[in-house]
């Protein structure tokens, strides 16, 4: 993907323009910037999920990507976990895995969860789980993606604990080397090291 001469608005408000953004397989990029730069808003012009004020973004495939085909290129998790209250962990992940087309058996529901700490609870209500486990069964859909696609993240790290973000590590490193990439936010220093996550600051883009 190739993000060029990119621009967005908020309101009346221009956040950024000129952004320049090259993805590459096996890249992962931490995109940084201050409190209410752009970061959550560029991560939804990556996903297709608002339109740039100015420029255009690119897939390697085609010139002109259709928008509607842009969600089997990607996965994207927001800030927030985008749960049901009334689901449980198990009925939430399944939820999330038919709602973006991604075929996924009771066994790999399962395994999925297990390996982010959330079997022991995967029968247990949303409403009923701390914000850090929401996370971890939110980001546990990661673990259901077999093929080298683009993972937009923004602030994965949110909540988790030592050995929930030694687990994320572990998956984004895995989806690194099976040749996809990564675009994420973190306000936490990043402790992944194999890819070395490439730093792209927001605030060298002129507003």
């Amino acid at each position: 993907m190739t993000a060029h001469a990119l621009g967005c608005r908020r309101g009346d408000r221009l956040l950024f323009t000129g952004f320049e953004l090259e993805i590459h397989p096996g890249q992962v990029i931490w995109v940084r910037g201050a409190n209410g730069r752009g970061k959550t808003s560029l991560l939804r012009l990556l996903a297709g999920l608002a339109s740039p004020e100015q420029g255009e973004i690119k897939w390697a495939s085609t010139l002109n990507q259709a928008a509607a085909d842009t969600p089997r290129r990607l996965v994207y998790i927001g800030h927030s976990n985008a749960l049901k209250e009334d689901l449980t962990a198990l009925e939430s992940l399944q939820f999330m895995a038919q709602l973006h087309r991604r075929p996924a058996s009771p066994q790999a529901l399962e395994d999925a969860l297990r390996r982010c700490g959330m079997h022991g609870h995967r029968h247990a209500p949303v409403r009923t789980l701390s914000q850090g486990q929401r996370r971890r069964v939110a980001l546990a859909r990661l673990c259901l993606e077999t093929e080298p696609l683009l993972w937009v993240l923004d602030e994965p790290f949110d909540a988790l604990d030592i050995q929930g973000v030694e687990t994320l590590d572990g998956l984004l490193g895995g989806h690194a080397q099976r040749g996809g990439s990564v675009v994420l936010t973190s306000h936490l220093a990043l402790t992944l090291s194999n890819p070395q996550p490439i730093v792209v600051s927001l605030d060298n883009a002129p507003a």
